[in-house]
């Protein structure tokens, strides 16, 4: 959290994504409400599983910016968030991708709780969208950053 924090004293640009070293994501781990599934996307782009989220586009407030992703790249309408607070902080590389250069997001992710039952839409971002029982992610992503969301989930659970 402390490389975020400095990060963004150093950019005032850091919510827009012309701050070419890196910038300010929000993403929402969503979560059926008794916490034992995720709804995660396969990312066209990065062709992993990941949870919901994007760019700040110059929206301060992460947690909106999260909610916003979330029903965007689902289709879900009823989603809440789990509290105010940060869920959790990540900062990982972006390798260059049609032209655009490498570059680091500074994500702020948020718990937000969503209804398995409610239908999903792919969008073009997506090659697939799935709700995963918690204890599965790892088979589909075994980078620290996801299994630190699943422990933190499963820990809630107990």
């Amino acid at each position: 959290m402390g490389e975020t924090i400095a990060f963004a004293e150093a950019h005032p640009d850091c919510l827009l994504r012309s701050c070419a070293p890196g910038h300010l994501t929000g993403s929402a781990w969503v979560v059926s409400p008794d916490r034992r599934r995720a709804l995660l996307t396969h990312h066209r782009k990065l062709g992993k599983w990941l949870q919901l989220g994007g760019h700040a586009d110059g929206e301060a407030d992460l947690l909106a910016v999260a909610m916003r992703e979330a029903r965007e790249e689902s289709g879900l309408s009823r989603l809440a968030a789990v509290g105010q607070r940060l869920f959790d902080v990540d900062r990982h590389w972006i390798p260059e991708h049609g032209g655009e250069p490498g570059h680091w997001h500074h994500d702020l992710r948020f718990m937000l709780e969503g209804d398995p039952a409610e239908p999903l839409t792919l969008t073009d971002e997506s090659k697939a969208l799935a709700w995963v029982d918690v204890a599965a992610v790892a088979a589909l992503n075994r980078e620290e950053s996801m299994l630190r969301m699943v422990r933190k989930t499963m820990a809630l659970q107990a």
